[in-house]
């Protein structure tokens, strides 16, 4: 691999941006063809096979990454390499707005193919993220870093806080850190899958991170500084998890075996993110950042497509699954079982690499079009 040149150095981003939307494709395709063999949150290891249980552990990338790059792009675009600085604000709050209506409209109708329950995902979350970091863009660069810093460090203290449906204060808390049901048994269900103050906190520090890869800092100093990110952020997760300390709710326990040992080891919370499930993602995110930074070869290529139109790629590939699922019960439907799908977990992972293949092409044809299109819209994709 040889080195980036500096006019390029940004292309670490999309990389990685593209990697992580891949191993969602994969995770995606679980759910819509392998939903049988249902995963919970944490896992429950003694009833996860290895290879389901690695699946799913490597699409926890997805979300930390994606929400981190969005707060480091917001910065990007405030601080232009070749302009004087701007604000962002109205960038993220128009972007902001967009997800969280894309979220209400085109990609929960994919998940199922109707509309009789709302679920607020990830999109909802990167939007809303977007929205209060436009509110928190005029604070000094420090400040938005150590509000970050507090929320990712300090919010497993609020564990111990709980409300019951009804309760006063249930409907807002439900929101910000404990996932569950915001509106149950009207007409339209409303599901918060993504509960969003842990989310604040990642884009606050993606955006204070943005300044590493500013006209100061050269690539051999951010590499460097992307692998003692890496590092320390693996090695306080293995002195906070090693010892049961601190930063999930779950403590792990010696199983049966080394390698369940380890599963219970790495198995995090997601819903809401605890403290060692950012540190393990985001940890593993500096780290191939800084091997991304000099990497320009075919594969760092290819994924810089996916990763240059990821929006187009999410709700295209969505609807993809959705049509190719509704064929799959048209011909092969069994009404005995609630779920149809895959018997072995490589049938994931074949479905998914052949879906990426045949999804390459049009997102570089969009990535090619959206450059050149004077429609504005089209750059949210």
């Amino acid at each position: 691999m040889k080195l980036l040149a500096r006019s390029n150095r940004i292309s670490s981003i999309d990389v990685l941006r593209g990697l992580v939307m891949l191993i969602m494709l994969v995770d995606h395709v679980r759910e819509r063809f392998y939903l049988h063999h249902q995963v919970a949150d944490p896992m429950v290891v003694s009833e996860t096979e290895p290879g389901l249980f690695f699946t799913r552990l490597s699409a926890h990338l997805c979300a930390p990454i994606f929400v981190f790059l969005t707060g480091l792009a917001a910065w990007l675009y405030a601080h232009p390499a070749d302009g004087a600085p701007r604000s962002a604000k109205g960038f993220l709050l128009k972007r902001g707005f967009f997800l969280v209506f894309l979220e209400l409209t085109l990609i929960n109708l994919s998940w199922f193919g109707t509309y009789d329950r709302l679920y607020l995902q990830v999109i909802w979350v990167i939007g809303l993220c977007m929205i209060v970091l436009a509110l928190a863009s005029n604070l000094p660069r420090y400040w938005i870093g150590g509000i970050g810093f507090l929320i990712v460090l300090g919010h497993n203290l609020l564990d111990p806080i709980a409300f019951s449906p009804g309760e006063f204060g249930y409907g807002a808390w439900t929101i910000l850190h404990d996932r569950g049901f915001l509106v149950q048994g009207g007409a339209l269900d409303v599901k918060i899958s993504y509960p969003v103050l842990p989310w604040f906190g990642v884009i606050f520090l993606g955006y204070f991170a943005g300044s590493l890869f500013g006209k100061k800092i050269d690539v051999e100093r951010r590499t460097k500084i992307l692998l003692g990110l890496g590092a320390s952020s693996l090695l306080l997760l293995t002195v906070l998890r090693g010892f049961n300390l601190y930063g999930e709710r779950q403590d792990w326990l010696v199983q049966q075996d080394t390698l369940h040992t380890a599963m219970d080891f790495l198995n995090f919370t997601k819903y809401p993110p605890s403290l060692d499930f950012l540190l393990l993602t985001l940890g593993i995110g500096f780290l191939l950042l800084a091997w991304f930074e000099r990497a320009d070869t075919g594969w760092s290529r290819v994924l810089r497509v996916f990763g240059s139109a990821p929006m187009f790629f999410y709700v295209v590939h969505l609807y993809v699954l959705l049509i190719a699922y509704l064929m799959f019960v048209r011909l092969l439907g069994d009404e005995s079982r609630e779920y149809l799908g895959f018997d072995q977990l490589w049938q994931v992972w074949l479905t998914a690499g052949v879906l990426a293949v045949t999804l390459y092409f049009p997102t570089r044809w969009f990535r090619d079009y959206k450059r050149k299109s004077p429609l504005e819209i089209l750059k949210y994709f």
